[in-house]
């Protein structure tokens, strides 16, 4: 949860959050001893934020990538439903987790764990802990959507990957994982869907062409994925991608 805070640090106005007297709750006493409680505009604003952070953070990592081509790879299989999407979530996150360990790491010595004890200040421990988390986008992200995004929005003077700016750099790296995404699933869709073709034409020689070729083509299928001990070269790969 203290990584957390930092990351919502980085997209909030740290004048806003230390500007003096906007308490949190404050409490008024009206007429009769009866106390008023009331909500101030800072805590609203941090309540709405949260509410986006998930989002926010979840494309900054490799989730996104990672959740494509489990989905893309259950298409192949055509195996409808199975694995469920929360089972899908579920693996796709606790992934991400095992690949950011050494980001998250590297946020907590260098900012987390200095701000805690106060050796730094807020200031100083956001740009702190942008620095791994940006790093780490930097290395995913293509130049060629890089250049994109500097070109549309209009930003000058960046002649270094210091000088991008986090609202340019987060749409290209969401913009990379994307294309990532979609060419590893195309390599991974190859060999499923050439099962398909063989199962279709021998079916269509057989004269069954009211039998549908999905239904003999999926055990096959799933065979040539356990025997190619499929879960493990896919994660293996997933993990190995971003090294």
């Amino acid at each position: 949860m203290k990584i957390i805070a930092l990351f919502f640090l980085c997209f909030c106005s740290t004048q806003a959050m230390a500007a003096p007297g906007l308490e949190a709750l404050t409490v008024e006493t009206v007429a009769g001893g009866d106390k008023k409680y009331s909500l101030s505009i800072q805590a609203l604003v941090l309540m709405t934020v949260l509410t986006m952070l998930p989002a926010v953070l979840l494309m900054m990592t490799s989730f996104t990538r990672i959740i494509i081509v489990l989905a893309i790879l259950r298409q192949a299989i055509g195996t409808a439903q199975t694995p469920s999407n929360q089972i899908l979530l579920g693996l796709a996150l606790f992934i991400s987790i095992f690949i950011m360990a050494p980001v998250i790491q590297d946020i907590y010595h260098s900012s987390a764990k200095p701000y805690l004890e106060e050796k730094i200040s807020a200031d100083v421990a956001i740009e702190e802990a942008k620095k791994p988390i940006m790093n780490f986008m930097l290395a995913q992200t293509r130049e060629d959507d890089i250049s994109m995004f500097v070109e549309m929005s209009g930003t000058e003077n960046v002649e270094n990957a210091e000088d991008i700016p986090l609202t340019v750099l987060l749409p290209s790296f969401v913009t990379s994982e994307l294309k990532t995404a979609f060419q590893i699933g195309f390599l991974i869709f190859i060999p499923f869907l050439i099962i398909d073709l063989v199962v279709a034409s021998v079916l269509m020689s057989m004269g069954m062409m009211m039998l549908s070729p999905l239904i003999i083509s999926l055990p096959f299928k799933l065979m040539l994925f356990v025997l190619v001990d499929g879960w493990s070269m896919i994660i293996g790969s997933l993990a190995a991608s971003f090294l």
